[in-house]
């Protein structure tokens, strides 16, 4: 049975390798960039309205894990992607997705455990009862089962084929209205 349980800034700093572990099997990213990653997750848990939902197994083993917080001018995401939805959208359409946004940095399930519900299930709960007036994620710009999920909830496409700045691979960029469809 898989529960998801509610972790705060502290223990998911505490828990950073069972959080890197489920991403590293989710994602398989090269080897070189797992540091990067730690670093880069380990401040998140320091931004605003930060919050995280582990799926857990009944022994506590982490097998998904979603986290967001309440996006602001000086993050990184928040100032690339808002340039680019200036850029291609204008001020108004920037403003409006990302001026009281919920972003949702990582959602990540085991692949032994996807295709179970687990993904929307930590969407869901970690989308209910927050006061942002959206929600905004990025994820690979392919026909993936999580870009698929993704729209069956209601997140629309704000910009594709986007390469963040020093990489190569394309994102989508996507945002729903808070709160959440069903």
């Amino acid at each position: 049975m898989i529960g998801l349980r509610r972790i705060g800034p502290d223990e998911f700093t505490l828990r950073l390798d069972a959080v890197l572990h489920v991403y590293t099997e989710a994602m398989n990213p090269p080897a070189d960039q797992i540091a990067g990653r730690r670093l880069i997750m380990g401040n998140h848990a320091t931004h605003p309205a930060f919050t995280c939902l582990f799926a857990e197994r009944a022994d506590g083993t982490p097998v998904g894990i979603a986290y967001g917080f309440h996006g602001v001018p000086g993050q990184w995401w928040h100032d690339v992607v808002r340039r680019a939805l200036v850029e291609k959208h204008g001020e108004g359409s920037a403003r409006g997705w990302l001026g009281d946004a919920l972003e949702l940095a990582e959602i990540h399930v085991h692949p032994d455990y996807q295709g179970k519900g687990i993904g929307r299930a930590m969407i869901a709960g970690i989308c209910a009862g927050r006061l942002e007036r959206t929600a905004v994620l990025s994820t690979r710009d392919r026909p993936t089962a999580a870009r698929h999920l993704y729209r069956s909830i209601g997140f629309v496409d704000l910009l594709t084929q986007f390469v963040f700045p020093g990489g190569h691979e394309r994102y989508a960029i996507l945002g729903t209205v808070l709160p959440l469809d069903g």
